[in-house]
């Protein structure tokens, strides 16, 4: 493993060509990524959605187990409210004047009102818990659903990974040994770089006199400057470190010029001047 020493005493043009170097490795790896497309974040959700079913069902259960313990509430206070009714019907029976009488009647009317509501609040829990029931049914089996539909994406999933797992791990594991050779403070700016980007491109080379990440043109001076490798140079535009194609080890053909056809001179012809007439 590289020291610091020995990434201070890299050439920028050595430090360039470990950056693009990193670059391509990282690259690789995301094509890996790439090759699994939406299944990671399918699976992901799905996770979650099941998660979020599973707290919905535990929630309509304590939610019916709720009501269930408001109706045997009530049905306990119908039992007194029943039991009040027979002792006050009881004492009528030894009533001593009319307003006794009353008073017990009042009583009467008041339980029977008592067991009246409370059987009406027995009917609206039990029609609750019904729904709920039902709600939890339905919602029992769309984990169910869902479940066999994540078994079947994870499956996809290991799959892919198995066959590109092992080259990922080895690109992974050269990439780890470049960046050990990079100075930390160019490391976290490369990192940054190729988060901000679409592509994930943090080191590109000049092609066509342009960047070859956002393909601006780039002045012919600031191309020498890049060419020299004598500093770090980055993209005006889009911030992108940039290098020459020949540190990349891209071979790039000359431009063809192609040679105008020379134009035939033209002889305009002339008339003979007529020779002298012999004497």
């Amino acid at each position: 493993m590289a020291t610091k020493k020995d990434q201070t005493e890299m050439s920028v043009e050595e430090r360039l060509r470990t950056l693009y170097q990193l670059q391509t490795t990282l690259s690789s790896v995301d094509e890996k990524k790439a090759l699994r497309g939406e299944l990671p974040l399918e699976v992901q959700d799905l996770e979650d959605e099941i998660e979020g079913l599973t707290t919905r069902m535990d929630n309509i259960t304590a939610e019916i187990a709720d009501f269930e313990s408001a109706i045997s509430q009530k049905k306990g206070e119908i039992a007194q409210a029943q039991a009040s009714v027979e002792r006050y019907n009881a004492q009528l029976n030894d009533v001593k004047n009319n307003r006794e009488y009353d008073t017990l009647t009042k009583e009467i009317e008041y339980q029977n009102l008592e067991i009246e509501l409370c059987q009406k609040k027995i009917r609206e829990a039990q029609a609750r818990v019904e729904d709920k029931k039902a709600e939890k049914e339905t919602t029992k089996a769309n984990i169910d659903d869902k479940r066999i539909i994540l078994e079947e994406k994870k499956n996809e999933l290991d799959e892919i990974m198995q066959e590109t797992r092992e080259e990922e791990d080895k690109l992974r594991e050269h990439a780890k040994e470049l960046e050990a050779l990079i100075e930390p403070r160019l490391l976290q700016s490369f990192k940054r770089i190729r988060k901000s980007v679409r592509n994930g491109l943090g080191v590109v080379y000049v092609q066509r006199d342009a960047c070859g990440g956002c393909f601006n043109k780039i002045p012919p001076q600031r191309q020498l400057d890049i060419k020299m490798h004598k500093k770090i140079i980055v993209c005006e535009y889009c911030g992108r470190i940039m290098i020459d194609p020949e540190l990349a080890g891209v071979q790039t053909e000359a431009p063809v010029v192609e040679e105008k056809p020379k134009r035939k001179r033209t002889v305009r012809k002339t008339k003979k001047a007529e020779e002298p007439e012999a004497e």
